[in-house]
């Protein structure tokens, strides 16, 4: 079933439907000791083969590819432990985002481990830019650099490389992003860099199984190797596996193959870890981090570490992962979440200001919306298209003022059907830079050619109407009987949760809502009692847009059977719901509860 709405209407397209991958899921159950839900669901994740069921329901670290096999990675790691003895300078050379500020660590903690002459570079978003520059290797040879190695970054440095070896530097890359390439007549062309050593899974003729690792992920592999030749035990590589796995999470990696490993692992070991920068930045969030999920990272702790990169500089984040003491990692980690606290802020204004902009009619025909606002700091001018993204389900650029002279740049997220960076091909002499891939993409034009932008991409899109709706996959349709404090415990086999294993997704229809009423100091739940047609009742949280879902209710129902559904005096209204099991406890207490994803 599908939502009709206005082009420019808040409430969101949908169309559900329920995914109908086939299986013996009894077998699959009887073999594993698990529910028929929970091997439907596993199922649903294209996981098939008894091999591969007991990998992803149990896999460990013995299931981890060698790191051999990533090209490169062994000579890196010997070249690494050449310079360390001979007392060369080593410089680190990052990014400003979660996957660069862990990699660096975990390179610059092993280095200092085994007795390098390290440093390490994060660049300025904002006055450097991505990755390596001309700037910062002028300053690496005029201060005695004999090495760089990057993290996360370099594979489409070429330029910059060639610079850096014609000044008598050696390069070590290491990075996951695509290498450039060239396609012409007699086939694609890769365009890499001439580095010393290249250890990237992307590159061609890498043997490695597993092409979806994240830059710290990368990194680590190389320290594995590291240690391994400077006689240092795996044990305490395995000590860096929490900052690999908040970089696969941070980093939106697929939570899929050797990364659910990695993730699963660093989680486990997370809950132990001595860093005081970790422990100071949960603590500061209000969490234990024996209970920190994927979900914590990628929305609580991971944005506190983005927003120094954003608003400030990213070595504010490697100075609270460098703590020394607990008192000097309490002061960092309160600065950045206060620092995540404005950079909300932000956001929430800019979104506000690009809504009143899109609802007020001015874009009402655009399939692609591209929306200028001046204001908005560059850094989360990407937080604000994803937000609008997921609003009005089509892309979303959103254009900013740079400090360049009479320049603009922009960040741009997309939906499936639109592929942003080849579409922006089609226009690129609009552009003085630009790049990305299907989903993202970032960009500087002229101030002046912003509204060309906007009426050239949307006379090239060829979206048609179905398209822009948002595509909600249901796992099992699932009436609340059926839900039990053992199949929500079971269903913990299945995390971490996250991009490529996404959480699962129950639904039933005509559910009864007897009472509702608001939660949260910002009154930003909405907690429902409601009841199924069989007579199962139970509590339904609702932790999305509590006033729109109240402005559909009212628009759906009328506006005195709401107020009397708030008066717990309704029991005539019902919904069609998406929805996940979870167990409340309260003062010893434990009870069943659903939290509510979609509404119909």
């Amino acid at each position: 079933m599908a939502v009709n709405q206005d082009a420019c209407s808040a409430e969101r397209r949908e169309k559900w439907f329920v995914a109908a991958k086939r299986a013996d899921f009894r077998a699959i159950a009887d073999t594993f000791g698990i529910d028929p839900v929970t091997a439907r669901i596993i199922r649903n994740r294209d996981v098939v083969g008894e091999k591969e069921i007991f990998h992803y329901l149990h896999g460990s670290m013995e299931q981890l590819h060698a790191p051999e096999l990533l090209k490169g990675a062994q000579e890196a790691a010997r070249l690494l432990k050449q310079k360390t003895d001979a007392g060369k300078k080593i410089r680190i050379i990052g990014d400003y985002d979660i996957d660069g500020v862990n990699a660096t660590y975990i390179l610059y903690r092993a280095l200092v481990r085994c007795g390098a002459d390290v440093d390490y570079e994060i660049p300025d978003r904002m006055k450097d830019g991505y990755g390596l520059n001309l700037h910062l290797i002028e300053l690496a040879v005029s201060e005695g650099v004999d090495t760089i190695l990057t993290c996360d970054n370099g594979i489409s440095a070429m330029d910059e490389i060639a610079f850096a070896k014609n000044a008598g530097l050696t390069v070590i890359v290491t990075d996951h992003h695509e290498p450039r390439f060239e396609d012409g007549e007699q086939g694609r062309t890769y365009l890499l860099p001439d580095a010393d050593v290249l250890v990237n899974p992307k590159q061609p003729e890498c043997a490695y199984p597993y092409k979806k690792l994240c830059g710290a992920a990368v990194a680590w592999k190389v320290v594995c190797l590291f240690y391994a030749c400077s006689g240092v035990p795996f044990e305490e590589a395995e000590e860096l596996l929490p900052f690999t796995a908040f970089a696969t999470i941070g980093d939106v990696m697929d939570l899929d193959g050797e990364n659910r490993i990695l993730v699963k692992e660093g989680l486990k070991r997370m809950a132990f870890t001595q860093n005081f920068g970790l422990r100071a930045l949960a603590e500061a969030n209000g969490l234990a981090l024996s209970d920190i999920s994927s979900y914590h990272i990628g929305f609580v702790l991971g944005p506190c570490i983005n927003a120094s990169g954003r608003l400030d500089t990213a070595r504010r984040s490697m100075k609270l992962l460098l703590a020394e003491d607990m008192q000097e990692a309490k002061q960092l980690a309160s600065d950045l979440k206060d620092l995540n606290d404005e950079r909300k802020a932000l956001t929430q204004q800019a979104v506000e200001e690009a809504c009143a902009m899109i609802e007020g009619g001015l874009y009402q025909d655009d399939k692609v919306l591209v929306i200028y606002l001046p204001g908005c700091h560059e850094s989360i001018a990407g937080i604000v298209a994803g937000r609008l993204r997921e609003r009005y389900y089509r892309p979303v650029f959103v254009v900013t003022d740079s400090e360049e002279a009479g320049g603009a740049k922009g960040s741009g997220r997309s939906i499936e059907a639109y592929s942003m960076f080849e579409e922006m091909v089609k226009c690129g002499d609009l552009f003085t830079k630009y790049g990305g891939h299907p989903m993202a993409a970032g960009f500087s034009l002229e101030r002046g050619r912003i509204d060309e932008m906007r009426r050239r991409l949307n006379e090239n899109c060829s979206l048609k109407p179905e398209d822009m709706l948002e595509k909600v996959s249901i796992d099992v349709p699932m009436p609340l009987d059926y839900i039990t404090e053992r199949l929500i415990g079971e269903l913990q086999l299945l995390e971490p949760f996250g991009k490529g294993n996404e959480k699962p997704l129950f639904a039933e229809r005509d559910i009864r809502l007897q009472s509702a009423r608001l939660l949260g100091k910002n009154q930003n739940v909405l907690k429902f009692r409601v009841m199924n047609r069989s007579g199962k009742a139970m509590d339904a949280l609702y932790f999305g847009d509590t006033e729109k879902m109240r402005s559909y209710l009212a628009a759906k129902f009328g506006e005195a059977q709401v107020q009397a559904l708030f008066w717990g005096r309704q029991e005539g209204l019902a919904l069609d719901l998406t929805y996940y099991p979870s167990v409340n406890e309260y003062m010893g207490r434990k009870s069943l509860q659903i939290v509510i994803k979609n509404y119909l």
